[in-house]
């Protein structure tokens, strides 16, 4: 099992800075987490640190995008989570219409290009026109791309993938992996490099299970709404340590790896680690 560290270990100055010249991840996927527990911890309602979650998006975007980190994806609601009380759910609809609307025209300045994963017809008609019109307008932006996963599911991915393929009658011999990866609503982005989850949890929650095969896992006990510039550089320092083998050996040139950077998790061993909810 893999050993957690307190949340007052992952502040301060011992957090790392990426290496320079080191490669850095083409795509970063984010399971955002902890917004409940910030707020219960001061004492808000939970869709208080909904919002906090949702309008620390564009910070941690701009730190990504300072880094030249040119694909970013976010985890902001599974398919799952239609199972909270409707009281919370419908919150957080409101909420992200709210911040949609209001920080569309920014992340346009900024060069970022707004993509949607998931399904948009179970969305109040508000929200899905708010995430319409933010889509259409940074249609043409380049710097960064965020995904917004919304709605999203990965087993429901893969699912409806096969569905299609079937119905376009692929013979068997000619399915592969290629071919089904092409079928998935996120065959447009490369596979993420680096999978972050917050708040302490280790697991992947239903998150990008075809595309995370050979990803790399970091795992930090800062909560969402405090995830921030330097636990992004933390992170990606983190990434600049492993030694990638895609099932393979080691290059016999690579360096060994250094040690985790303080207070963050150490590499995962396996996804069943405790549930800090």
């Amino acid at each position: 099992m893999v050993k957690k560290v307190s949340l007052a270990a992952t502040r301060g100055p011992a957090l790392r800075r990426p290496i320079p010249d080191a490669p850095l991840p083409t795509h970063v996927a984010i399971i955002m987490d902890g917004n409940g527990r910030w707020a219960e911890q001061r004492r808000l309602p939970r869709w208080e640190g909904h919002r906090a979650g949702t309008t620390n998006i564009q910070r941690v975007i701009r730190a990504f995008a300072a880094h030249k980190i040119p694909f970013v994806t976010v985890y902001a609601f599974s398919t799952e989570n239609w199972t909270r009380p409707d009281q919370e759910v419908q919150a957080l609809m409101g909420i992200l219409g709210d911040v949609v609307a209001e920080q569309a025209e920014e992340l346009n300045r900024q060069g970022v290009r707004l993509q949607h994963l998931g399904t948009l017809d179970r969305l109040p008609p508000r929200l899905q026109r708010a995430i319409a019109g933010a889509l259409d307008l940074t249609r043409n932006n380049s710097r960064l791309t965020l995904s917004v996963a919304f709605d999203y599911g990965g087993r429901a991915e893969i699912l409806d993938a096969v569905r299609r393929i079937i119905a376009d009658g692929v013979r068997p011999e000619h399915a592969d992996e290629s071919l089904l990866a092409r079928y998935l609503s996120s065959s447009h982005l490369p596979d993420p490099d680096l999978i972050i989850r917050t708040a302490g949890e280790m697991r992947l929650s239903n998150f990008l299970l075809w595309q995370s095969a050979y990803s790399e896992y970091y795992c930090t006990n800062v909560l969402w709404p405090d995830f921030g510039p330097r636990h992004v550089a933390a992170a990606l320092a983190a990434y600049q340590q492993r030694q990638r083998r895609f099932g393979g050996l080691r290059h016999p040139a690579s360096q060994p790896p250094s040690k985790n950077p303080a207070g963050e998790l150490p590499a995962m061993k396996n996804l069943g680690g405790t549930n800090g909810r």
